[in-house]
């Protein structure tokens, strides 16, 4: 199959005009987009193949020859359900653009994903690795990259933010006498999120005695920091994660595990899940209804390891 570059002129164009569509006007995620321009030009490329030179000859059939394709060649569930989704997104776009006089995106069926129940901490692991991780003496001598790590895990933990929401954390948007944090999550949303005491201490101990040792020009508002003085990049945040992790000697989930242990302990704490949602940032109740799996599975297990007659 060819390359999106060899495209006859017009396909070029609207696969041009599709990437500042996503850009500009949705204002997706630099990922998301790469994604989704990768699955419109794999298709494209097969409808040039199959003789398609313009938009307009983009018909349901044209669309299912290119998924059956895919499907032949071993690709997983999860992959063909994102590929749909990418192209029904980009024949909604071709038909608001007058480029197709039918939509035939609807047509296409989904893949049913087969989703793996997210691995997470238990609350007595959680625990381990929190205390691990500070402990409770109030150690006036600890490092200032120490009271950052204590700081960035507990946060995440106490409200299951993503890492990229920690790291665009500027210091005003922890407000510690209402214990809430203000996060921008993604597209762009606001959302306010309630942080528990042990992660206000700990931020306020990085604030006090951590952060003033590493503040120089190039920090700017930003609550955490780097090893240079700059805002804490994410790729640094995962790794420190994962070292204090190893340290605690904890299954290491990564920082989105903690984000899953989060959400999963709040539901078995009682937790309804509209609340769960407005905390995690979820658009649709359906990625938050993963987590009540997890706290049934969970159940589930207890019950076969503690129950005599189970």
């Amino acid at each position: 199959m060819g390359e999106p570059s060899a495209l006859p002129v017009a396909l070029t164009e609207v696969l041009a005009d599709f990437e500042r569509h996503l850009r500009m006007e949705r204002d997706l995620s630099a990922h998301t987009v790469r994604a989704y321009l990768g699955d419109v030009g794999d298709l494209l490329c097969h409808a040039a193949d199959v003789g398609v030179s313009r938009p307009g000859g983009l018909d349901v059939q044209v669309l299912r020859a290119w998924l059956a394709r895919q499907h032949a060649s071993g690709k997983a569930r999860s992959t063909l359900a994102r590929r749909t989704a990418a192209v029904r997104t980009f024949t909604a776009f071709a038909y608001r653009r007058g480029l197709l006089e039918r939509d035939p995106g609807p047509l296409l069926g989904t893949p049913k994903r087969l989703r793996d129940l997210p691995k997470v901490l238990r609350q007595s692991e959680a625990a381990a690795l929190l205390d691990g991780a500070g402990g409770d003496d109030g150690n006036t001598g600890a490092e200032p990259q120490d009271l950052r790590d204590q700081a960035v895990l507990e946060l995440l933990y106490a409200t299951g933010i993503r890492v990229s929401e920690l790291c665009g954390l500027d210091v005003d948007d922890l407000d510690r006498e209402r214990r809430t944090v203000r996060v921008l999550g993604k597209g762009n949303k606001e959302r306010t999120v309630p942080v528990g005491d042990p992660a206000v201490g700990a931020a306020e101990d990085w604030l006090r005695r951590g952060r003033p040792a590493l503040v120089s020009e190039r920090s700017g508002p930003a609550l955490f920091l780097g090893a240079r003085g700059g805002r804490l990049h994410p790729t640094s945040a995962r790794r420190l994660v994962h070292a204090r992790v190893a340290a605690a000697g904890v299954p290491d989930l990564g920082p989105h595990g903690l984000r899953h242990s989060a959400a999963t302990h709040l539901l078995e704490g009682g937790a309804d899940l509209r609340s769960v949602q407005e905390i995690l940032g979820h658009a649709s109740l359906q990625s938050t209804q993963l987590y009540t799996h997890v706290s049934a599975e969970r159940l589930k297990q207890t019950y076969r390891q503690a129950h005599p007659r189970a």
